[in-house]
């Protein structure tokens, strides 16, 4: 079977590299030539761990090619999977002009019969767009293809995208017809050995539940950044509620952390697009509104405990940042809380000094000069009047923290991710604030 892969940003490589691991023939298209080329000359673009290891002995092996050409990737496939960017709009929605342009270049090209997959996030709707798109192309062309249109919404964790889809705990298709599902039962078959997790629904229905995902995880993240700020106005702990609600198996332990806020590429888009598209049908999404609300003001609680720490004396003292991905596991800083933390410090006339173990690059070309790129996590502290712990990177877990002490200006470490206990803070000489 051969597939073809639109797209090659993160869902596009992950998808590419995963598919021709089980011995596909994988087509990888993309219109960034600069990008291909990285590509065919070994360079990931992204910072994901296995997938470098896993493109580069796929490619080897003469499984798995990058090119601009689509219609070479057309040539004789039997799926074409869109896996382009969503990018938020003025309004919050998805905009799904990429995967319309998608569906008219194959529209354009395909010469035999095709599954068109949507890999992208998308709202409901879309696959029915991607239909028309795909027949009004045909009927320029008087072309006699047969083609599906399925929905495959991806759900993979960035630093662990490889194991989530070589060994998914679901597999949600959305099929109009049993053509479709017997294609996409046979696409999926190698990575079922161990039980069947695919769930074959409409359409319009998959694509909601990859948004009900990502909006129920956020809603559960902002719900005890919530709760911990009570605690903290209550003298109760949020380690202690946590552990007491995460053991009532009707809600479980996960998502259940309290911290600075969440970020990256999918909860604040997903969230917001899903309030978008409610509102387009005249309904209100008065939960979702609160969560991002939550979020929006739990990224400054950082900023807010330093600054009454230092009683609003902020001008011209050092503040040293742990962490500028959205989390552990990647370099992603989209919607990073450590970016809203580092423009209120700038804002307040302090002196940065960041360092992040993967992020360091992506941080340069957001912030510039604006901070000072630490080479370890110590420089970084040095002469700092207070350390800020944004990311919870495990090389964080266990400082040591005789040198980190002895290199700042004062011992004082506000822990956005309550990854120290109050007493290791406390033992170590620190005066420690952590989240609820």
């Amino acid at each position: 079977m051969k597939i073809t892969v639109i797209g090659s940003g993160y869902v596009g490589l992950v998808t590419a590299a995963c598919f021709s691991e089980v011995g596909l023939d994988v087509w990888c298209m993309d219109m960034d030539r600069a990008k291909i080329d990285a590509l065919n000359a070994g360079k990931c673009p992204i910072y994901e761990p296995s997938l470098p290891e896993l493109l580069e002995r796929n490619a080897s092996a003469g499984r798995l090619h990058f090119t601009t050409d689509l219609e070479v990737c057309l040539t004789d496939a039997d799926v074409a999977f869109i896996a382009v960017g969503t990018p938020e709009g003025e309004d919050g929605s998805a905009d799904v002009s990429y995967v319309c342009n998608a569906a008219r270049s194959i529209g354009n090209l395909m010469k035999g019969d095709l599954v068109v997959v949507v890999k992208s996030t998308v709202p409901m709707g879309t696959c029915g767009k991607v239909e028309a798109i795909l027949r009004e192309e045909l009927a320029a062309r008087n072309a006699d293809c047969r083609f599906d249109v399925v929905s495959n919404p991806e759900f993979l964790k960035e630093g662990h995208a490889v194991n989530d889809f070589m060994m998914p705990d679901r597999v949600i298709i959305g099929v109009e017809n049993e053509r479709a599902r017997a294609v996409m039962s046979e696409l999926y078959r190698p990575f079922m050995m161990t039980g069947d997790r695919i769930l074959f629904m409409d359409r319009a229905s998959s694509e909601l539940t990859k948004y009900t995902a990502n909006a129920m995880l956020a809603t559960r993240i902002s719900f005890m950044n919530d709760i911990a700020n009570l605690c903290e106005r209550v003298g109760a702990s949020v380690d202690m509620v946590r552990r007491g609600i995460g053991m009532d198996q009707r809600i479980g332990p996960k998502f259940l952390y309290a911290g600075c806020g969440y970020g990256g590429s999918c909860f604040p888009k997903d969230v917001k697009a899903l309030i978008a598209t409610a509102a387009r049908h005249g309904y209100d999404m008065q939960v979702l509104q609160a969560v991002e609300h939550v979020n929006a003001k739990q990224k400054t609680v950082l900023f807010e405990k330093i600054s009454r720490h230092f009683e609003g004396r902020l001008k011209g003292r050092t503040i040293a940042v742990w962490g500028l991905a959205f989390k552990p596991g990647t370099d992603d800083m989209r919607e990073a809380p450590s970016l809203v933390l580092i423009a209120a410090l700038l804002e307040a006339g302090c002196t940065v000094r960041v360092f992040d173990p993967v992020a360091m690059e992506r941080g340069q070309a957001l912030l510039g000069d604006t901070v000072f790129f630490a080479p370890n996590m110590y420089a970084a502290a040095e002469g700092a009047d207070a350390l800020a712990v944004v990311t919870e990177w495990k090389e964080f877990r266990l400082p040591d923290w005789k040198k980190l002490r002895a290199g700042m200006k004062t011992p004082v470490l506000f822990d956005g991710r309550n990854v120290y206990l109050k007493e290791t803070l406390r033992d170590a000489g620190f005066t420690g604030y952590r989240i609820g």
